[in-house]
Protein backbone atom coordinates (compact mmCIF):
# COMPACT_ATOMS: atom_id res chain seq x y z
CA UNK A 1 0.00 0.00 0.00
CA UNK A 2 2.59 2.49 0.84
CA UNK A 3 4.62 1.39 -2.38
CA UNK A 4 1.58 2.43 -4.27
CA UNK A 5 0.38 5.76 -2.62
CA UNK A 6 4.21 6.47 -3.31
CA UNK A 7 4.01 5.50 -7.31
CA UNK A 8 0.08 7.83 -7.51
CA UNK A 9 2.20 10.79 -5.55
CA UNK A 10 4.97 10.81 -7.87
CA UNK A 11 2.30 10.35 -10.86
CA UNK A 12 0.52 13.61 -9.57
CA UNK A 13 3.88 15.38 -9.06
CA UNK A 14 4.32 14.62 -12.97
CA UNK A 15 0.81 15.83 -13.87
CA UNK A 16 1.25 19.10 -12.15
CA UNK A 17 4.87 19.99 -13.89
CA UNK A 18 3.16 19.14 -17.11
CA UNK A 19 0.52 21.78 -16.35
CA UNK A 20 3.49 24.27 -15.10
CA UNK A 21 5.59 23.50 -18.18
CA UNK A 22 1.98 24.11 -20.52
CA UNK A 23 1.61 27.86 -18.99
CA UNK A 24 5.63 28.51 -18.42
CA UNK A 25 5.27 31.68 -20.66
CA UNK A 26 2.88 33.00 -18.97
CA UNK A 27 4.73 32.45 -15.67
CA UNK A 28 8.42 33.82 -16.90
CA UNK A 29 6.63 37.16 -18.36
CA UNK A 30 5.78 38.06 -14.43
CA UNK A 31 8.09 40.61 -12.54
CA UNK A 32 6.75 39.70 -9.11
CA UNK A 33 9.52 36.98 -8.74
CA UNK A 34 12.82 39.29 -9.28
CA UNK A 35 13.26 39.26 -5.51
CA UNK A 36 13.50 35.81 -5.32
CA UNK A 37 16.65 34.25 -4.81
CA UNK A 38 18.46 30.86 -5.22
CA UNK A 39 16.19 27.90 -3.73
CA UNK A 40 13.50 30.28 -2.40
CA UNK A 41 9.93 28.65 -3.42
CA UNK A 42 6.82 30.42 -5.65
CA UNK A 43 3.82 30.06 -5.59
CA UNK A 44 2.39 29.28 -9.63
CA UNK A 45 -1.38 29.05 -10.03
CA UNK A 46 -2.18 25.56 -12.06
CA UNK A 47 -5.72 24.14 -13.36
CA UNK A 48 -7.02 22.35 -11.07
CA UNK A 49 -5.74 18.49 -11.28
CA UNK A 50 -7.90 15.10 -11.22
CA UNK A 51 -7.07 12.09 -12.14
CA UNK A 52 -8.67 10.22 -14.35
CA UNK A 53 -10.82 7.33 -13.06
CA UNK A 54 -13.47 4.99 -14.56
CA UNK A 55 -16.85 5.68 -13.19
CA UNK A 56 -19.89 3.29 -13.78
CA UNK A 57 -23.45 4.02 -15.10
CA UNK A 58 -26.69 2.33 -15.69
CA UNK A 59 -26.83 -0.86 -18.14
CA UNK A 60 -29.70 1.63 -19.33
CA UNK A 61 -27.79 4.44 -20.56
CA UNK A 62 -27.21 4.76 -25.04
CA UNK A 63 -23.97 3.97 -26.10
CA UNK A 64 -21.64 5.81 -27.88
CA UNK A 65 -22.90 8.62 -29.96
CA UNK A 66 -26.47 7.66 -28.77
CA UNK A 67 -29.34 10.65 -28.22
CA UNK A 68 -30.28 13.92 -29.57
CA UNK A 69 -28.48 16.42 -31.65
CA UNK A 70 -26.82 17.75 -34.94
CA UNK A 71 -23.26 17.45 -35.95
CA UNK A 72 -21.90 20.34 -34.70
CA UNK A 73 -23.65 20.97 -31.66
CA UNK A 74 -21.53 21.97 -28.35
CA UNK A 75 -21.56 19.01 -26.24
CA UNK A 76 -22.22 21.41 -22.90
CA UNK A 77 -25.31 22.84 -24.40
CA UNK A 78 -28.42 21.55 -22.65
CA UNK A 79 -31.59 20.33 -25.53
CA UNK A 80 -33.11 23.47 -24.26
CA UNK A 81 -30.04 26.12 -24.80
CA UNK A 82 -29.30 27.55 -28.17
CA UNK A 83 -25.37 26.98 -29.49
CA UNK A 84 -23.81 30.30 -28.27
CA UNK A 85 -26.38 31.62 -26.17
CA UNK A 86 -24.68 32.64 -22.82
CA UNK A 87 -26.12 31.09 -19.65
CA UNK A 88 -27.19 32.67 -16.70
CA UNK A 89 -25.79 33.00 -13.39
CA UNK A 90 -26.31 29.57 -11.39
CA UNK A 91 -25.68 27.90 -8.35
CA UNK A 92 -23.07 25.98 -9.88
CA UNK A 93 -19.37 25.95 -8.41
CA UNK A 94 -16.92 27.24 -11.02
CA UNK A 95 -13.38 25.17 -12.02
CA UNK A 96 -10.11 27.16 -9.91
CA UNK A 97 -7.02 26.96 -10.13
CA UNK A 98 -4.72 25.23 -6.85
CA UNK A 99 -1.69 27.14 -6.20
CA UNK A 100 1.41 25.11 -6.26
CA UNK A 101 4.63 25.82 -4.61
CA UNK A 102 8.10 25.24 -7.04
CA UNK A 103 11.22 26.31 -6.36
CA UNK A 104 13.02 28.83 -8.66
CA UNK A 105 15.70 26.15 -9.72
CA UNK A 106 12.16 23.88 -10.68
CA UNK A 107 10.65 26.08 -12.62
CA UNK A 108 14.48 26.95 -14.26
CA UNK A 109 14.86 23.78 -15.24
CA UNK A 110 11.33 23.63 -16.95
CA UNK A 111 12.48 26.56 -18.72
CA UNK A 112 15.44 25.21 -20.09
CA UNK A 113 13.67 21.81 -20.86
CA UNK A 114 10.89 23.72 -22.58
CA UNK A 115 13.58 25.60 -24.60
CA UNK A 116 15.30 22.66 -24.96
CA UNK A 117 18.69 24.58 -24.02
CA UNK A 118 21.83 22.49 -23.83
CA UNK A 119 24.50 22.00 -21.22
CA UNK A 120 26.39 24.98 -20.85
CA UNK A 121 30.31 23.84 -21.48
CA UNK A 122 32.71 25.14 -19.78
CA UNK A 123 35.94 26.74 -21.25
CA UNK A 124 39.16 27.56 -18.92
CA UNK A 125 42.36 25.35 -17.36
CA UNK A 126 41.71 25.55 -13.79
CA UNK A 127 39.06 23.43 -12.07
CA UNK A 128 38.46 23.44 -8.49
CA UNK A 129 37.60 20.41 -7.35
CA UNK A 130 35.71 20.16 -3.91
CA UNK A 131 35.53 17.12 -0.96
CA UNK A 132 32.07 16.56 -0.92
CA UNK A 133 30.50 13.28 1.33
CA UNK A 134 27.99 11.45 -0.77
CA UNK A 135 25.70 8.97 1.52
CA UNK A 136 25.04 6.18 -0.92
CA UNK A 137 23.64 2.93 1.30
CA UNK A 138 22.76 1.84 4.92
CA UNK A 139 25.09 -0.14 7.08
CA UNK A 140 24.64 -2.31 10.47
CA UNK A 141 27.62 -0.49 11.98
CA UNK A 142 29.20 3.01 12.33
CA UNK A 143 29.38 5.92 14.72
CA UNK A 144 26.37 7.03 16.47
CA UNK A 145 26.72 10.79 14.86
CA UNK A 146 25.61 8.79 11.20
CA UNK A 147 22.57 6.72 13.02
CA UNK A 148 19.99 6.56 10.61
CA UNK A 149 17.12 7.46 13.44
CA UNK A 150 13.84 5.81 10.69
CA UNK A 151 15.58 2.99 9.95
CA UNK A 152 16.44 2.39 13.28
CA UNK A 153 12.97 2.72 14.47
CA UNK A 154 11.43 0.98 11.81
CA UNK A 155 13.33 -2.58 12.42
CA UNK A 156 13.31 -2.37 16.12
CA UNK A 157 8.87 -2.08 15.64
CA UNK A 158 9.28 -4.81 12.94
CA UNK A 159 11.20 -7.03 15.57
CA UNK A 160 8.53 -6.36 18.41
CA UNK A 161 5.21 -6.73 16.69
CA UNK A 162 6.44 -10.14 15.25
CA UNK A 163 7.64 -11.52 18.66
CA UNK A 164 4.65 -10.05 19.93
CA UNK A 165 5.86 -7.97 22.42
CA UNK A 166 4.77 -4.59 21.46
CA UNK A 167 2.14 -3.24 23.61
CA UNK A 168 -0.45 -0.57 21.56
CA UNK A 169 -1.74 0.68 25.03
CA UNK A 170 1.84 1.13 25.90
CA UNK A 171 3.41 2.10 22.23
CA UNK A 172 6.98 2.48 23.56
CA UNK A 173 9.68 0.74 20.90
CA UNK A 174 13.11 0.02 22.24
CA UNK A 175 15.79 -0.40 19.72
CA UNK A 176 18.19 -3.00 20.36
CA UNK A 177 21.75 -4.02 18.78
CA UNK A 178 20.26 -5.61 15.92
CA UNK A 179 18.14 -2.84 14.90
CA UNK A 180 20.70 -0.09 14.41
CA UNK A 181 21.42 1.23 10.99
CA UNK A 182 23.89 3.77 10.19
CA UNK A 183 24.15 5.61 6.96
CA UNK A 184 27.34 5.46 4.51
CA UNK A 185 29.33 7.52 2.39
CA UNK A 186 31.83 8.52 0.63
CA UNK A 187 34.01 11.00 -0.50
CA UNK A 188 33.79 12.19 -3.91
CA UNK A 189 35.37 15.19 -5.73
CA UNK A 190 32.76 17.75 -7.33
CA UNK A 191 34.39 19.48 -10.12
CA UNK A 192 33.34 23.28 -10.36
CA UNK A 193 34.11 26.16 -13.43
CA UNK A 194 34.79 29.77 -12.37
CA UNK A 195 32.09 31.82 -14.09
CA UNK A 196 31.25 35.51 -14.41
CA UNK A 197 27.64 37.48 -15.66
CA UNK A 198 28.45 40.90 -16.44
CA UNK A 199 24.94 42.60 -16.81
CA UNK A 200 24.28 45.90 -18.48
CA UNK A 201 21.70 48.22 -19.20
CA UNK A 202 20.85 51.57 -20.76
CA UNK A 203 18.96 53.85 -18.01
CA UNK A 204 18.45 56.79 -20.36
CA UNK A 205 15.72 58.75 -20.61
CA UNK A 206 14.63 56.51 -24.16
CA UNK A 207 14.11 53.74 -21.83
CA UNK A 208 10.84 53.86 -20.34
CA UNK A 209 9.26 51.59 -17.34
CA UNK A 210 8.24 49.04 -19.67
CA UNK A 211 11.51 48.43 -21.52
CA UNK A 212 13.91 48.73 -18.01
CA UNK A 213 11.14 45.77 -16.76
CA UNK A 214 11.91 44.05 -19.75
CA UNK A 215 15.47 44.15 -18.99
CA UNK A 216 14.84 42.85 -15.49
CA UNK A 217 12.86 39.98 -15.70
CA UNK A 218 14.82 39.19 -18.74
CA UNK A 219 18.48 39.24 -16.65
CA UNK A 220 16.58 37.69 -13.94
CA UNK A 221 15.88 34.01 -15.67
CA UNK A 222 18.90 34.23 -17.63
CA UNK A 223 20.98 34.89 -13.85
CA UNK A 224 18.96 32.21 -12.64
CA UNK A 225 19.29 29.54 -15.51
CA UNK A 226 23.31 30.19 -15.42
CA UNK A 227 23.34 29.40 -12.01
CA UNK A 228 22.31 25.91 -12.41
CA UNK A 229 25.55 25.14 -14.29
CA UNK A 230 28.02 26.77 -12.45
CA UNK A 231 28.42 26.90 -8.45
CA UNK A 232 29.61 30.10 -6.91
CA UNK A 233 28.76 31.96 -9.54
CA UNK A 234 30.20 35.91 -9.51
CA UNK A 235 27.59 38.90 -10.51
CA UNK A 236 28.51 42.17 -12.17
CA UNK A 237 26.44 44.88 -12.70
CA UNK A 238 26.39 48.16 -14.81
CA UNK A 239 23.95 50.72 -15.49
CA UNK A 240 24.63 53.56 -17.78
CA UNK A 241 23.06 56.88 -19.62
CA UNK A 242 25.88 58.88 -20.85
CA UNK A 243 28.08 57.41 -18.02
CA UNK A 244 28.76 53.82 -16.55
CA UNK A 245 28.69 53.33 -13.08
CA UNK A 246 28.52 49.39 -11.48
CA UNK A 247 25.79 48.88 -8.92
CA UNK A 248 24.94 46.03 -7.09
CA UNK A 249 22.12 44.02 -7.66
CA UNK A 250 19.53 45.95 -6.11
CA UNK A 251 19.94 49.03 -7.70
CA UNK A 252 20.47 47.14 -10.61
CA UNK A 253 16.86 46.07 -10.93
CA UNK A 254 15.04 48.65 -8.91
CA UNK A 255 16.99 51.77 -10.50
CA UNK A 256 14.91 54.75 -11.69
CA UNK A 257 17.70 57.17 -13.48
CA UNK A 258 17.59 59.06 -17.10
CA UNK A 259 19.42 60.91 -19.01
CA UNK A 260 21.40 61.02 -22.67
CA UNK A 261 23.11 57.89 -24.29
CA UNK A 262 26.87 56.65 -24.64
CA UNK A 263 26.94 52.88 -24.68
CA UNK A 264 30.81 52.97 -24.94
CA UNK A 265 31.30 54.02 -21.42
CA UNK A 266 29.51 50.67 -20.58
CA UNK A 267 32.04 48.75 -22.56
CA UNK A 268 34.89 50.36 -21.50
CA UNK A 269 33.63 49.56 -18.17
CA UNK A 270 32.78 46.04 -18.64
CA UNK A 271 36.14 45.53 -20.44
CA UNK A 272 38.71 46.90 -17.81
CA UNK A 273 36.54 44.51 -14.99
CA UNK A 274 37.15 41.65 -17.26
CA UNK A 275 41.10 42.90 -17.38
CA UNK A 276 41.47 43.41 -13.94
CA UNK A 277 39.66 40.59 -12.27
CA UNK A 278 38.40 37.82 -14.37
CA UNK A 279 41.47 36.68 -16.42
CA UNK A 280 39.72 34.51 -20.01
CA UNK A 281 41.87 31.58 -19.32
CA UNK A 282 40.81 30.81 -15.86
CA UNK A 283 37.28 32.61 -15.92
CA UNK A 284 34.03 31.70 -18.13
CA UNK A 285 32.73 34.94 -19.08
CA UNK A 286 28.70 36.04 -20.39
CA UNK A 287 28.28 40.23 -20.41
CA UNK A 288 24.80 41.06 -21.26
CA UNK A 289 23.60 43.87 -22.41
CA UNK A 290 20.55 45.42 -22.62
CA UNK A 291 19.47 48.61 -24.29
CA UNK A 292 16.51 50.45 -26.60
CA UNK A 293 19.36 51.18 -29.40
CA UNK A 294 19.53 54.86 -29.40
CA UNK A 295 22.99 55.70 -28.86
CA UNK A 296 24.51 59.10 -28.78
CA UNK A 297 26.56 58.99 -31.85
CA UNK A 298 27.68 57.13 -34.66
CA UNK A 299 31.36 57.95 -33.36
CA UNK A 300 30.60 56.37 -30.37
CA UNK A 301 28.55 53.36 -31.86
CA UNK A 302 32.03 52.76 -33.99
CA UNK A 303 33.73 53.13 -30.75
CA UNK A 304 31.58 50.64 -29.22
CA UNK A 305 32.73 48.23 -31.71
CA UNK A 306 36.17 48.61 -30.94
CA UNK A 307 36.09 47.72 -28.10
CA UNK A 308 34.42 44.47 -28.58
CA UNK A 309 36.34 43.14 -31.07
CA UNK A 310 39.61 44.49 -29.39
CA UNK A 311 39.00 44.04 -26.30
CA UNK A 312 35.65 41.79 -25.32
CA UNK A 313 34.85 38.94 -27.78
CA UNK A 314 38.42 37.60 -28.02
CA UNK A 315 38.23 36.93 -23.85
CA UNK A 316 34.27 35.82 -23.18
CA UNK A 317 32.58 32.64 -23.78
CA UNK A 318 29.64 34.95 -25.46
CA UNK A 319 28.81 38.37 -25.29
CA UNK A 320 24.82 39.09 -25.61
CA UNK A 321 22.73 42.10 -26.74
CA UNK A 322 19.26 42.36 -26.37
CA UNK A 323 17.49 45.25 -28.16
CA UNK A 324 14.30 46.27 -26.22
CA UNK A 325 11.51 48.14 -28.75
CA UNK A 326 11.01 51.72 -27.60
CA UNK A 327 8.80 54.32 -28.96
CA UNK A 328 11.80 56.70 -28.12
CA UNK A 329 14.42 54.49 -29.40
CA UNK A 330 16.08 54.54 -33.27
CA UNK A 331 16.96 50.76 -32.75
CA UNK A 332 19.52 51.66 -34.90
CA UNK A 333 22.47 49.95 -32.74
CA UNK A 334 21.42 46.35 -33.01
CA UNK A 335 21.97 46.91 -37.28
CA UNK A 336 25.39 48.47 -36.91
CA UNK A 337 26.50 45.57 -34.41
CA UNK A 338 25.19 43.02 -37.49
CA UNK A 339 26.71 44.69 -39.73
CA UNK A 340 30.01 45.02 -38.22
CA UNK A 341 30.21 41.28 -35.92
CA UNK A 342 27.73 39.05 -37.84
CA UNK A 343 31.33 36.44 -38.45
CA UNK A 344 31.87 36.71 -34.42
CA UNK A 345 31.03 33.40 -33.59
CA UNK A 346 30.84 34.24 -29.70
CA UNK A 347 28.04 37.10 -30.20
CA UNK A 348 24.22 36.86 -30.39
CA UNK A 349 21.40 39.30 -31.09
CA UNK A 350 17.98 39.46 -29.94
CA UNK A 351 15.49 41.65 -30.19
CA UNK A 352 12.19 42.31 -27.45
CA UNK A 353 9.38 43.82 -28.57
CA UNK A 354 7.56 43.15 -25.67
CA UNK A 355 7.13 40.49 -22.64
CA UNK A 356 5.88 37.69 -24.79
CA UNK A 357 9.80 37.99 -26.38
CA UNK A 358 10.97 37.37 -23.47
CA UNK A 359 10.78 33.69 -23.93
CA UNK A 360 12.38 33.53 -27.71
CA UNK A 361 14.98 35.57 -26.63
CA UNK A 362 16.06 33.52 -23.68
CA UNK A 363 16.64 30.74 -25.83
CA UNK A 364 18.43 33.04 -28.81
CA UNK A 365 21.03 33.66 -26.00
CA UNK A 366 21.15 30.53 -24.54
CA UNK A 367 20.33 28.05 -27.41
CA UNK A 368 24.28 27.43 -28.44
CA UNK A 369 25.63 26.08 -24.99
CA UNK A 370 28.70 28.24 -24.96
Amino acid sequence: MSLRIHNDHNRFKDIVRGRIKQNLKDYIKKGEFISKQGNDKITVPVPRVELPQFRYGSRSQGGVGQGDGKVGDPISASPDQDAGQASEAGSESAEHSLDVEVSLEELAQMLGEELELPRIEPKGSRRIKNQKLKYNGVHTVGPEALRHFKRTFRNALKRQISTGTYDPKNPTVIPVREDLRYRSFKSVEKPESNAVIIYMMDVSGSMGEEQKELVRIESFWIDTWLRRHYDGIESRYIIHDAMAKEVDRDTFFHTRESGGTMISSAYRLCADIIAKDYPSQDWNIYPFHFSDGDNWSVDDTRLCIGILREQVLPHVNQFSYGQVESPYGSGQFIKDLRDSLKSHQAIALSEIKDKDGIYGSIKEFLGSGR
